[in-house]
């Protein structure tokens, strides 16, 4: 396991450097720094075909690469780095709206998760059609995007269940293999 620093992914010779991997990980993170070293990154994964897991912020940018390089959306951003965007694939959390404060401010907790029948998601999960996870992030993915996303080849494999909708939160690319991304880190106790 070696870590890089994404931005010194901002050179010409990018891809060097990523080259000698087996695999790559996008763990949490926040806030802007790096995101175009990230995004370069996943992109790199995605046209060779290595395996790529996004946790949270990962899941978060892997949306966003695929939005500019295989739908076309070359300004897709999210509004944490972005707030004009003109095509937000993620977005604030509906219920923070308007808040700008850091401290307690994350949606945390258990949330039941509706694992896609079929999906490589619910199949490393060994799970029932619904599953918990614990959950810590201001930022979602858009579901505005998901049909154009979809029509371009994103599955997403989870909707989490929410008091008055449905938000979709995990995905994964199924033709590439090993590509998926999770908006949130497994619960192991299954409590809320």
């Amino acid at each position: 396991m070696k870590w890089i620093e994404s931005e010194e992914l901002m050179d010409d010779d990018y891809e060097t450097r990523l080259r000698d991997f087996d695999a790559r990980s996008r763990a949490r993170g926040l806030r802007q720094r790096g995101i175009a070293g990230m995004i370069r990154a996943i992109a790199y994964a995605r046209r060779t075909g290595t395996p790529y897991l996004g946790i949270c912020l990962g899941m978060q940018t892997a949306c966003i690469e695929f939005a500019q390089n295989a739908c076309g959306l070359k300004d897709a951003d999210s509004t944490e780095f972005d707030v004009e965007t003109p095509n937000p694939i993620i977005f604030k959390l509906r219920d923070l709206v308007g808040v700008e404060e850091l401290g307690g401010t994350m949606r945390l907790g258990a949330w039941p998760c509706n694992l896609a029948p079929g999906s490589l998601l619910r199949e490393v999960y060994r799970a029932p059609k619904k599953q918990a996870n614990d959950t810590g992030h201001r930022y979602e993915f858009n579901p505005e995007y998901r049909q154009r996303l979809e029509s371009a080849g994103l599955v997403f494999s989870g909707c989490r269940l929410m008091e008055s909708s449905s938000r979709w939160s995990n995905c994964q690319r199924m033709f590439i293999p090993g590509l998926s991304g999770a908006n949130f880190i497994r619960n192991t106790n299954q409590s809320r």
